[in-house]
C-alpha cells in the first residue's frame, strides 16, 4: 500500500489546478507548470483538496500511485513557494560571479566556466563563494545544481571544489613518508 499516494494534497490559496485527460496545469503566484501524467491514475479535485486514485493493486499501479502524487505536490509547492538549492565553493582562487544571465565560475581551470541561466531558473551569488539556484520546477533546479557541482566535484584530500550547502565530504589521508 502506498502511504505517499494515499495522502491528500491541500491546495493553497491562490493556486489553480486544471486536469484535462491527466494533463495537469498548475497556476500560482510564482508561475505556471504543466505535465502529462500517466493515464491509469485518476486525479480528483474536491474544492481545496486533491487526491490520486489508482485503478487496481497491480505492482505497476502501486508504483505509479506515489510518484503521481509526488509530482503534483511538487508542482503545487513550486508555483506557491518555489524551490532553491545552495552551493558553496571551497578552494583558493575558486569563485563565482553573475554576469547578466550567465553564471561565471573560476574553479582552477585555465578558463572560466560559463553556465547560461535557462528559462524559469534564477541564479543568485550573495558571496563569491556561494551560489543559490532558484526556480519553480524542482527537477530543473536539482539538475542545474548538479551540473554546477559537476564543474569541480569536491575532492577527498583537500576538500576543494563545489558542494551543496551542508554536504559532508569524507576526507582521506594523504601519502606518508617512510
Amino acid at each position: 500500500m502506498s502511504r505517499i499516494g494515499l495522502k491528500i494534497i491541500e491546495i493553497p490559496e491562490g493556486v489553480e489546478i486544471n486536469n484535462d485527460n491527466n494533463f495537469v496545469t498548475v497556476k500560482g503566484p510564482k508561475g505556471q507548470l504543466a505535465q502529462q501524467l500517466h493515464e491509469d491514475m485518476t486525479i480528483n479535485i474536491d474544492g481545496k483538496e486533491l487526491t490520486v486514485v489508482r485503478p487496481s493493486n497491480s505492482k505497476k499501479n502501486k508504483s505509479l500511485h506515489g510518484t503521481t502524487r509526488s509530482l503534483i505536490a511538487n508542482m503545487i509547492e513550486g508555483v506557491h513557494k518555489g524551490f532553491e538549492k545552495s552551493l558553496e565553493i571551497q578552494g583558493v582562487g575558486y569563485r563565482a560571479q553573475k554576469q547578466g544571465n550567465k553564471l561565471v565560475i573560476n574553479a582552477g581551470y585555465s578558463h572560466p566556466v560559463e553556465i547560461v541561466q535557462p528559462d524559469g531558473i534564477e541564479f543568485e551569488v550573495p558571496a563569491n563563494t556561494k551560489i543559490v539556484v532558484k526556480g519553480i520546477d524542482k527537477e530543473l533546479v536539482g539538475a542545474l545544481s548538479a551540473k554546477i557541482r559537476a564543474v569541480r566535484n569536491p575532492e577527498p584530500y583537500k576538500g576543494k571544489g563545489i558542494r551543496y550547502e551542508g554536504e559532508y565530504v569524507r576526507r582521506k589521508e594523504g601519502k606518508t613518508a617512510k
